[in-house]
């Protein structure tokens, strides 16, 4: 398996659905047009491909200057566990290093917060900060 790396923003929609219902995303497959704008509109989509298939993504909003928060961090099932999140995660956090405020939204699992803390991130809850969501 040779997994490579770019940063892209245009993608087929078939290949986004398949990789957002892989992982059980239907909120976001629901209404695939706002998805790909969504996509299109993001500061960075970094994708990771298997022989021109597309099998991870991670896309970042904010200004780039002073905050990013990483929209969306995904891999297919089948591709779980070989470093590919991870990858993508570095290679996001490489291209924003001088950025201050890394934010991101998950849920709470313990193999989740064991991945982004192994990155670095400290959940809000063990520290001096506080997380608050609006959702429509």
């Amino acid at each position: 398996m040779t997994i490579t790396f770019e940063e892209t923003a245009q993608l087929e929609v078939q290949a986004v659905k398949a990789l957002y219902d892989d992982v059980k995303w239907s909120a976001y497959t629901s209404d695939m047009p706002r998805l790909m704008e969504g996509i299109k509109s993001s500061l960075t989509v970094i994708t990771a491909w298997d022989h021109g298939k597309l099998v991870g993504l991670i896309k970042v909003v904010g200004d780039g200057k002073t905050i990013i928060y990483i929209q969306d961090i995904l891999v297919l099932k089948a591709y779980h566990n070989k470093g590919i999140g991870s990858q993508l995660l570095k290679l996001m956090l490489s291209k924003y290093t001088d950025v201050r405020q890394k934010v991101l939204l998950t849920n709470d699992a313990a193999d989740v917060r064991a991945f982004y803390e192994k990155h670095g991130f400290s959940s809000c809850d063990k520290g001096d900060l506080v997380s608050l969501s609006k959702f429509d």
